[in-house]
C-alpha cells in the first residue's frame, strides 16, 4: 500500500464519525443511494461504449462484465432507494391515522450534494483514450470507492437491507480494482507504475478544483452579504431623508423651461 492510500484511508477512519452522521438520517440515506444509483448508471454506460472501442478481446471481455456489474449495482440501489421511499411512505400514512404530525424533512448541508461515493464524481474520458489509461483511472476509482463502500457498509449496521447491499457491491469493486490492475500490467508492462501515479493525481487535482470552486461560492456570498449590510447601509440613510423631503405627487414644470414635444428626447 502507498502513503497515498495509508493517508487516505487514514482520512476515512478519521471521518467515519461523519460517515455515521451523515447516513443516520432517514432522507440523507434515500437522496445517497438514489445519487449512488445514478452514477453507477453512468459509469456502466461508460464502460460499455469503452468495450465497444477497445480493440483488445481480453479488455473487451472484462470491460463487458464490469459494465454489466455498474448497471446491476445501480439497479440495487435504485431499489434499495424506492423500497426506503415506500416505507416512508407507508410510516407517515400510519402516523396520519394515528393522528400524529407526520415527519418533515429538515434542510441540511447534504440535501443538494451528498458525499462523494467514490469515483461517480470524476468524468470518465472514453474517446480516443488508450486502454492504459483508462486501466489506470479504473483502477484508482475502484480502489477508492471499495473503500468508500467498506465504511458506509460498517456505518449503516442499524439497515441490514442496505448493508447487504454494500456488501454484495464491495465485492464486486474488489474484482474490479484487482483486474484492471492487472490487466493495465500486462498492457504497459513498462510504465504502469507511471499511469497509476498520474489518474491519481487528476484524481486529487480535480478534488481540489471541486473544493476550490465551493470555497470560492463561499466566500464570494459572505464578501457580498458583507457589501450589503456595510457598503450600501451609509448610502440608503441619506437616500432615504432625501425621499421624505421631496413633495408627494406630480411636479409642475414653469412654463418658461417647457421644450416643445416635437422630438422623443
Amino acid at each position: 500500500m502507498t502513503k497515498t492510500h495509508r493517508d487516505g484511508a487514514r482520512v476515512d477512519r478519521i471521518l467515519r464519525p461523519l460517515h455515521r452522521w451523515v447516513w443516520s438520517d432517514f432522507d440523507r440515506r434515500v437522496r445517497k443511494l438514489i445519487a449512488f444509483a445514478q452514477v453507477e448508471g453512468d459509469g456502466g454506460r461508460d464502460i460499455l461504449r469503452a468495450a465497444e472501442l477497445t480493440p483488445d478481446p481480453l479488455l473487451r471481455r472484462l470491460y463487458l462484465e464490469h459494465a454489466i456489474d455498474e448497471l446491476r449495482h445501480a439497479d440495487l440501489f435504485h431499489q434499495r432507494g424506492a423500497a426506503l421511499l415506500q416505507l416512508r411512505s407507508t410510516r407517515s400514512t400510519v402516523r396520519k391515522r394515528a393522528g400524529l404530525k407526520p415527519h418533515t424533512t429538515q434542510e441540511t448541508p447534504f440535501n443538494a450534494s451528498p458525499l462523494p461515493g467514490g469515483h461517480g464524481l470524476d468524468d470518465l474520458s472514453i474517446e480516443g483514450e488508450p486502454d492504459h489509461r483508462l486501466l489506470a483511472f479504473l483502477h484508482v476509482a475502484e480502489k477508492a470507492a471499495a473503500g468508500r463502500f467498506a465504511i458506509y457498509r460498517d456505518v449503516v449496521d442499524d439497515d441490514p437491507s442496505t448493508r447487504a447491499i454494500f456488501d454484495e457491491i464491495l465485492r464486486d469493486e474488489v474484482f474490479h480494482m484487482n483486474y484492471t490492475y492487472t490487466q493495465l500490467v500486462r498492457v504497459l508492462p513498462r510504465s504502469y507504475r507511471r499511469q497509476v501515479w498520474l489518474a491519481r493525481a487528476s484524481r486529487l487535482w480535480k478534488r481540489y478544483v471541486r473544493a476550490a470552486a465551493s470555497v470560492a461560492d463561499l466566500l464570494g456570498t459572505i464578501v457580498l452579504t458583507a457589501m450589503y449590510f456595510i457598503v450600501l447601509a451609509p448610502f440608503a440613510w441619506p437616500a432615504k431623508r432625501a425621499a421624505r423631503r421631496e413633495p408627494p405627487g406630480w411636479t409642475p414644470i414653469r412654463p418658461e423651461h417647457a421644450e416643445s414635444p416635437r422630438s422623443l428626447y
